[in-house]
């Protein structure tokens, strides 16, 4: 970075306040640091600074001094600088505000440059229209809180519309603008310092000999002559140039009072978004700073600046700026040095022409930057950094270098400055010697006393390459070596080039003595006056023009409060609430596009003062209650808003509200909020309030004149619920049938009423939702009670066949995998006759093994009907206009019958045609899905159970009239025959098999409840059942099988008919979809424990599959983890002994199934019964605690804590849930009993047993709570063993409910997550009907209730396997044809 890149930056680092889009804006450039404090001020106020005097010579010929056109200032000569006060500001007299205007012997003083210049009112552009001066209220903005600040040119109009970008075009405002300390800031960094420099000849005489004769084999003698007063005065790059000694650079600075602006260059660009303040206006204020009243209106508080970036040409400022020719010539050579830095291929023609210093004769010069007051007369130029002739980066690299390694007997500081110093003065000084003794001589780099003064480093050889010096060789005679010397540039006045080099040898010097200035050098020929108060002062910005805070505040210190204040064009260390207000107010009059941003951070600093306890002024109060009051709205309200309005990811609209949103949508929008509105019977009102506000703020944030034009309609005609009520002269229980009646008459009576009635009517409409009001609006005609058409894009429900609604729950589950559902719609409209025609190998047959045996060509058969079914029913679901689709009822009893159980029904009655069949060989896996299970071959995976005979009919003890009145009533009687194949095991096949065995709602698993933990002696047989009546269904569909069974039916079926038999296919079943999706591998582990005889080997272990994980449902207060936590490590009874079974999962399904047994036996009545107890769980279980690969240590703290917190619920069952408890009323009961009696005596109930009774209570409640909160705390410690534990994830996609309070009835319905579209909204399937819920009525609490859920299916987070919906659209073909 350059010096000119540096100065920009530190000018720059707090930029103009920010564009439209940010909330806040400006950066904060003060920090922890402060600027330097202001220097001491005279009597007198200002500073010391270079006075110009008409030379005691005639003025030197301009044609001799190079290119520089101006004349330079002279010195005083003799007496000191005289303090002299800062000049007024006089716009009659356009008199410049800096101390080179003083001057009377130049030509760029006497103003006859400004006389013809091209630039004046008459030729300026924006200077030709007054549009911006007819908007502004000479008399001021009455309102109250205004008039204590001074502030003119708002226009009320202006202010009112501000959204609307014709009133904004019509104004033609210049956009943001900053107040004076900021402005002060952005010319220069606040924290380095300008001087204005006073150059004195030095009083050394020249050396006649060394003037004439050449040294050191150097050029010949001349005519020494030394610099004089003018070559002094040119050695200051420009009169308005000051000295800044961070950057060791100049900065052109020059403020003035002058109705006429300087010349802009021809390269600027007016952005037509922030055109120039009206020059009409500021002719009417020589400054904003002053006493006296301003004769056009109320005076402003101070100056509001506004930034025009490379504006102004330095070749037309009066004195004109340009540079010398060896500053272009270094220029040109920095260039240079750059391109071929540059990549090439990055590299344009662009970058090459872009430089204006590029040619000699080019047409424009430095580019400087323009600040120009709105109000005023007063504008302010600057330029970026002017380098001095030696880059800070060589000098800081020198004095570094110098620093880090003095000379020997030299101190680090006395290294510095002996190196600089060297320079300019004492016997060899390199430059005083050169230009006031004509020394010639070349520099010996290699004797001994150059390095101890100067060095020889590769930055000393830049520093002498910059300066002009060339680097020789010569032979040394005494020694023979090689002599390395500096050779001195020419710097003979006569030559154009020793000119130039005398020049840059000035500015060296002048440059160089400054530096030295800061190490107290006593004899120093340049004076350094420090020039902060004069430009403060010029600007406005002064501490007695605009006072500072004498220690910084808490509210000021606060970061928003900070980036508030420089959004307004503040700085902090000048905040007060009068110039706060000034400040918004001037941003909303220059920049109302932005009056939301200002306004916000307004409202930021005033709610930042009532944050930190203290009381905002009164002023302030009341200009926030005004602009409130005219709807002014902060980021935060515009946010709320949009929120409000359903837009954003979380809203109901799912839509982003952004440019491309068009206004219709969002004026529907708006009106869909204001219906929701009204059909809140509670806080409607309010809402519909909120509503109106918040299209408002999104109709002016978009500057949309439609969508306000829509919201002032509806204030002036707003009509809701109850106004329509009221127009209508009826109550609002008012049914429909009566309303439109209503209507008709009042229209009849009224025509001239009839369209105000009509918006009554469909007002109503809109907040009762009513589909048959509007179609009567519509019309004209009363449709009767009739269902709005079924949208498109819901789910169809399945019409019941007659107790069928866990098949219905089944099939639609089905339909929602995708996966499976992709599989199987390509095989609707299966031809029958096709399929029975079909025959199949023994060899074809022994290729697959499904269940874990051989299948037949009759279960190949049936198998492929039932898809083609199903096919058929999947096409209707994603095809069919209908509310509901009815199942066939060869799908029914497909799906309900299992194949062994249709060949029983035909073996009864008579026997079956079996050519089809083949011996089907059962192989040594474990038995099959429909298979018994027998005891002793079932060793893993089962925990003790009572072997009670077959499963329970859950309807035995039900009348048969009874049951038809339940199915009338939509409940489900289920029916189970006693059958020899029903397995008592959990759903876990063999790691070759398949099979998945019962748990669900079946009395074959109700026996889980049976825990070996409790009493392990002989149980009583069960009594003899009594033989059960055939229910209606079994009757219809044959034996039934519950849900579970159902499913391994449907899974089992849909496995056989996707096999293919061709010779390309692998018997392997690896590919299976059902075991792709559905399965997984667990490990099971059973040791028998310590104190149990061992038969054998004490350790089995053993792979299986599973499709499903069962949770067994008893004690309260469990959640999901808990309920597995228990399957994953138990108590099983193994040959006779007590054994521990642990169970690892090896790999996860994507599909995992949790079940819930709800159906557990009573040992006392021998009854089963139904659990309602409530399991939570929640959107996502993280399963890496059950994995096999799960850290042991976690495992091992966290059975111990599980250990300690099974204890802790039994013992809080015990106190609340056993057989006598709860002991509390009884306790209480009791007592009350016992004191209220008086026909007994009772000596015994003394005051002691009174109150032991009492404290019995006591202490069974405080052990109550104990245990609780014991609870409490080993849950949250358990899953803290796990919380980092989550690279598992499942999410909950589907939910089985079955309602009804015992396990023989009930009705059966399913939830299912609408994914992956709106993964937080669900659809209710029951039966036909199919509606949307929220996520909260799926995870309700369902404790007291019947509706309990009793299969859990979650996804892996990221397979998308689900697909909740999937319907045929129409609209979709349309697009696509057009």
């Amino acid at each position: 970075m350059d010096n000119n890149d540096t100065n920009k930056a530190s000018r720059r680092s707090t930029p103009p306040p920010p564009p439209s889009d940010g909330v806040t804006g400006g950066a904060n450039v003060l920090g922890s640091s402060s600027p330097p404090p202001l220097p001491s001020r005279p009597k007198n106020l200002g500073s010391s600074y270079t006075k110009v005097v008409r030379p005691s010579t005639p003025p030197p010929d301009y044609s001799t001094l190079g290119n520089s056109p101006f004349r330079e200032p002279q010195l005083v000569e003799g007496a000191p600088t005289v303090e002299d006060p800062v000049p007024a500001l006089t716009p009659a007299a356009e008199t410049t505000l800096n101390s080179w205007a003083n001057g009377t012997g130049s030509d760029w003083n006497t103003g006859k440059a400004w006389a013809n210049d091209p630039w004046n009112p008459q030729s300026t552009s924006w200077d030709a229209g007054a549009t911006w001066a007819q908007h502004y209220d000479a008399g001021g903005y009455t309102v109250s809180a205004s008039k204590v600040v001074d502030i003119d040119g708002r226009d009320l109009q202006e202010e009112e519309n501000w959204w609307d970008a014709s009133v904004r075009e019509r104004c033609k405002r210049p956009g943001p603008g900053v107040l004076p300390p900021y402005l002060a800031e952005m010319l220069h960094n606040p924290e380095h310092s300008l001087f204005s420099v006073s150059v004195t000849p030095p009083g050394i005489k020249p050396d006649v000999k060394s003037a004439s004769t050449s040294r050191d084999g150097g050029e010949a003698g001349f005519n020494f002559d030394p610099p004089s007063k003018d070559d002094l005065i040119h050695a200051v790059p420009h009169p308005n140039a000051y000295y800044c000694r961070k950057h060791n650079g100049w900065v052109l600075l020059q403020w003035k009072s002058s109705t006429i602006l300087p010349p802009l260059a021809k390269s600027f660009v007016p952005d037509p978004n922030a055109p120039f303040p009206d020059l009409t206006h500021r002719k009417r204020t020589g400054s904003c700073v002053g006493d006296t009243e301003q004769p056009f209106g109320p005076a402003n508080k101070t100056h509001h600046f506004h930034y025009y970036e490379k504006a102004v040409d330095a070749h037309k400022l009066d004195p004109a700026f340009r540079r010398a020719g060896w500053e272009r010539a270094d220029l040109k050579k920095d260039r240079r040095r750059k391109i071929t830095s540059l990549n090439l291929v990055e590299f344009s023609v662009d970058q090459v022409v872009e430089d204006p210093m590029a040619e000699d004769d080019e047409e424009e010069g430095d580019l400087l930057d323009l600040y120009v007051c709105c109000q005023c007369s007063v504008y302010c130029i600057v330029s970026d950094v002017i380098p001095g002739v030696i880059p800070t980066k060589f000098l800081e690299e020198y004095t570094r270098d110098r620093w880090d390694s003095p000379p020997p007997n030299r101190n680090r500081e006395e290294s510095v400055v002996s190196g600089l110093e060297t320079f300019l003065q004492g016997y060899f000084s390199v430059v005083e010697n050169k230009l006031w003794k004509g020394e010639n001589r070349s520099l010996p780099v290699h004797r001994k006393v150059f390095h101890q003064k100067i060095g020889w480093t590769s930055t000393v050889r830049h520093v002498f390459d910059r300066l002009g010096f060339v680097l020789s060789e010569t032979e040394n005679t005494h020694t023979g070596a090689m002599d390395q010397t500096m050779m001195p540039p020419n710097t003979d006045p006569v030559t154009p080039q020793g000119k130039d080099n005398r020049r840059k040898f000035l500015r060296f010097w002048v440059e160089t003595t400054n530096a030295l200035k800061q190490y107290n050098l006593q004899e120093v020929w340049v004076k350094m006056d420090s020039v902060r108060e004069m430009y403060q002062m010029g600007i406005g910005a002064h501490a007695n023009q605009i006072p500072r805070l004498s220690s910084p505040s808490t509210l000021v210190e606060f970061e928003p409060v900070q980036r508030a204040l420089r959004a307004l064009g503040m700085t902090v260390t000048t905040y007060s609430p009068e110039l706060l207000m000034f400040a918004y107010m001037a941003q909303c009059r220059c920049d109302p596009a932005q009056t939301p941003t200002y306004f916000t951070h307004f409202f930021t600093v005033v709610q930042a003062i009532q944050e930190f306890g203290e009381i905002p002024p009164q002023d302030l109060q009341n200009l926030v209650f005004e602009e409130r009051s005219r709807n002014r709205y902060t980021e935060d309200d515009l946010r709320n808003a949009i929120s409000i309005l359903g837009f954003g990811k979380d809203g109901p609209l799912r839509v982003e509200l952004d440019a491309d949103v068009d206004d219709d949508f969002i004026a529907e929008a708006w009106k869909d909020c204001v219906r929701r509105a009204w059909r809140d019977p509670k806080d409607g009102v309010q809402r519909q309030r909120d509503a109106n506000d918040a299209f408002r703020i999104v109709a002016e944030s978009r500057g949309s004149t439609k969508l306000r034009k829509m919201w002032e309609d509806s204030s002036k005609n707003a009509m809701d619920p109850n106004r329509a009520y009221t127009v209508l002269e009826v109550p609002d229980e008012t049914d429909e049938s009566m309303l439109m009646t209503v209507y008709m008459v009042r229209v009849e009576e009224q025509p001239h009423q009839s369209d105000r009635m009509r918006d009554a009517l469909a007002t109503i409409a809109e907040a009762r939702d009513s589909y048959r009001i509007r179609k009567f609006l519509e019309t004209g005609q009363d449709p009767g009670d009739m269902l709005p058409p079924t949208r498109i894009d819901l789910p169809r429900g399945l019409n019941q066949l007659g107790n069928t609604c866990y098949l219905n729950s089944l099939l639609q589950y089905f339909y929602t995998i995708k996966e499976l559902r992709d599989a199987i719609t390509p095989l609707a409209n299966a031809n029958v006759k096709s399929l029975e025609d079909e025959k199949y190998s023994d060899d074809d047959l022994k290729k697959h093994r499904v269940g874990g045996r051989l299948i037949t060509r009759r279960e190949i058969l049936r198998s492929r009907k039932f898809i083609g079914q199903l096919a058929d029913l999947f096409w209707q679901l994603e095809y069919c206009d209908s509310v509901a689709v009815t199942p066939t009822m060869d799908l029914a009893k497909l799906a309900l019958v299992t194949p062994r159980d249709e060949e029983d029904d035909e073996a009864d009655k008579g026997g079956t045609d079996s050519s089809n069949d083949t011996d089907a060989t059962l192989v040594e896996d474990p038995p099959s899905r429909l298979a018994k299970s027998d005891s002793s071959n079932s060793v893993l995976g089962k925990r003790c159970r009572d072997d009670r005979g077959g499963p329970m009919e859950v309807d035995e003890d039900i009348p048969e009239t009874s049951a038809l009145d339940a199915e009338n009533n939509g409940y489900v009687m289920v029916s189970h025959p006693p059958s020899p194949r029903r397995s008592k095991s959990p759903r876990i096949a063999s790691a070759g098999s398949s099979s998945s065995q019962d748990v669900t709602l079946t009395l074959a698993d109700r026996t889980e409840a049976v825990q070996t933990s409790g009493d392990t002696s002989k149980k009583p047989p069960l009594p003899a059942r009594k033989p059960t009546a055939n229910s209606e269904s079994v009757m219809l569909f044959g034996k039934q099988h519950d849900v579970a069974e159902c499913m391994d039916n449907c899974m089992f079926q849909i496995e056989i008919a996707l096999l293919k038999f061709d010779d390309l296919s692998d018997a392997d079943d690896k590919g299976s979809i059902v075991k792709r999706l559905f399965y997984g591998k667990l490990r099971q582990r059973i040791s028998v424990l310590p104190d149990q005889p061992r038969s054998r080997s004490s350790v089995h272990e053993k792979q299986d599959l599973f499709s499903h994980l069962p949770v067994n449902v008893i004690d309260s207060g469990i959640d999901i983890y808990d309920g597995l936590s228990s399957y994953f490590d138990d108590t099983v009874e193994f040959e006779g002994s007590k054994a521990r079974m642990e169970v690892s999962l090896v790999e996860l399904p994507p599909l995992l199934q949790i079940q819930l047994q709800r159906v557990q036996f009573n040992r006392e009545t021998l009854q089963p019964y139904k659990s309602q107890v409530y399991v939570r769980f929640g959107e996502t279980i993280y399963m890496d605690r059950f994995l096999d690969t799960a850290d042991p240590l976690k495992k091992a703290k966290s059975k111990s804590i599980q250990a300690v917190l099974n204890s802790y619920r039994e013992r809080l069952r015990l106190l609340t849930e056993d057989k006598h408890a709860p002991f509390g009323p009884p306790l209480e009961n009791t007592l009350n009993f016992l004191s209220k009696q008086q026909c007994f005596a009772l000596p015994q109930l003394d005051d002691a047993l009174v109150a032991q009774l009492n404290d019995e209570q006591a202490v069974l409640s405080s052990e109550i709570e104990e245990v609780k909160a014991e609870i409490a705390k080993l849950k949250e410690e358990l899953e803290g063993v796990w919380k980092d534990d989550r690279a598992f994830p499942y999410e909950l996609t589907s939910v089985f409910i079955h309602r009804g309070s015992t396990p023989s009835f009930g009705h059966y319905f399913f939830y299912s997550r609408h994914l992956p579209e709106k993964p937080d909204n669900w659809f209710k399937y029951n039966d036909s009907v199919v509606t949307e819920v929220s996520k909260d009525v799926v995870l309700a609490d369902t404790t007291g209730s019947t509706e309990n859920p009793y299969l859990l299916v979650f996804a892996r987070k990221g397979s998308n396997v689900v697909q909740t919906v999937k319907r045929f659209d129409a609209m979709s073909l349309e697009d696509a044809t057009l």
